[in-house]
C-alpha cells in the first residue's frame, strides 16, 4: 500500500535551530498555516483522497479551526507531538507529558480517538527506544517515526525493514510501525517520498520511484508548498537549500503523483502478514 500523510506544523517549526527552538518565541512569527493547509485540503479533495494528518497539539490550541477543518473533511488525525521538540532530547517523563498533552488536546477538539503518531524529525534512535513503550502506553496504535537510514535528527539505519511491521517494545507492548521507505542510489539509501528529496528530484524520476515500490510512506508539510513563506532567520546556506529548494514546483509534482497512483491513510492498512521486530 501507499500512504499519503502530512505533518501539520507552521513554517517556523524548524528543528534544531536557536531562532525557532523555544515555543515561547513562536508568537513573533506570522502564521501561514491556513494557506498551507488550504492548498493541501484542496488538492486532496480534487483527488477524492483521505489522508493521515499528524497534527501538532500546539496548532490545535492556537488554530483549532484548522484541526476542525481537517477533521470535517474526513481525514484521519494523528499527533505530531505537542511542542515539536526532538524526542531524543527529552527525558521519558518529558516525552510522555508532551505526547499525552497532544493526544488530549486533539481528542478533545475532534471527539475522536487519536491512535497515530509521528515524532518530530523522526527523532527516534537507539538511545530513546523507550519512546515506543510510551507511545503504546498512551494509546498509539500506528507509528510512523522510524527513518531507516542515517539522518541529521536521529534515524535508525539498523532497523531491519522499511516495510510495515509489528514492533514488540522493550516492555512487551505491540504497535504497528509504518517506517519511511527508501530507495538506493550508488549504494546509498535515501527517502524520496517527502521533504527535500521530493522537492529536489525531477518529476519523471519521482514517478518512477513511486511506481517501482509496492509500499510508500509519504511525509509532507504545509510549508513544502508555500512559495511565499518568509525565510527563517539565521539558517546556514546548507539548511536554506534543504528547507526551500523546489517549493514552487512541489504541489504540481504531488498532483501528478496522486493522479498516477493509489493512496490510503493509516487506518486503511490492509490485513497482511507482517514481519515482527523486537526492540
Amino acid at each position: 500500500m501507499k500512504f499519503i500523510t502530512f505533518d501539520i506544523e507552521d513554517w517556523f517549526h524548524i528543528l534544531d535551530h536557536p531562532e525557532t527552538a523555544n515555543p515561547s518565541s513562536w508568537s513573533q512569527f506570522e502564521s501561514r498555516i491556513d494557506h498551507g493547509v488550504g492548498l493541501i485540503l484542496d488538492l486532496m479533495a480534487e483527488h477524492n483522497l483521505k489522508g493521515t494528518f499528524f497534527c501538532l497539539g500546539w496548532i490545535a490550541e492556537k488554530h483549532p479551526h484548522i484541526i476542525k477543518r481537517i477533521d470535517e473533511a474526513g481525514h484521519h488525525i494523528g499527533t505530531h507531538s505537542h511542542h515539536h521538540q526532538l524526542a531524543y532530547e527529552q527525558t521519558e517523563e518529558e516525552y510522555r507529558a508532551d505526547l499525552s498533552k497532544s493526544i488530549q488536546t486533539l481528542s478533545d477538539l475532534t471527539g475522536k480517538t487519536v491512535d497515530a503518531y509521528r515524532a518530530p524529525g523522526f527523532s527516534i534512535k537507539e538511545s530513546n527506544l523507550w519512546a515506543f513503550d510510551v507511545m503504546a502506553e498512551e494509546g498509539i496504535r500506528f507509528d510512523s517515526s522510524v527513518f531507516p537510514a542515517n539522518r541529521a535528527h536521529g534515524g535508525l539505519p539498523q532497523f531491519t525493514t522499511d516495510q510495515p511491521c509489528k514492533v514488540i517494545t522493550q516492555r512487551g507492548h505491540e504497535l504497528i510501525e509504518l517506517p519511511m521507505n527508501t530507495a538506493s542510489l550508488l549504494s546509498q539509501r535515501f527517502v524520496f517520498s517527502g521533504g527535500g528529496y521530493f522537492r529536489l528530484l525531477p518529476e519523471w524520476y519521482l514517478k518512477h520511484l513511486f511506481k517501482s515500490q509496492e509500499y510508500v510512506m509519504t511525509y509532507f508539510h504545509p510549508r513544502d508548498f508555500d512559495a511565499d513563506q518568509p525565510m527563517i532567520p539565521g539558517l546556514s546556506l546548507a539548511r536554506k537549500f534543504k528547507s526551500y529548494c523546489g517549493i514552487r514546483k512541489a504541489l504540481a509534482k504531488l498532483d501528478t503523483i496522486l493522479s498516477t497512483d493509489s493512496f490510503s491513510n493509516l487506518r486503511e492498512l490492509q490485513s497482511a502478514p507482517m514481519a515482527t521486530i523486537t526492540l
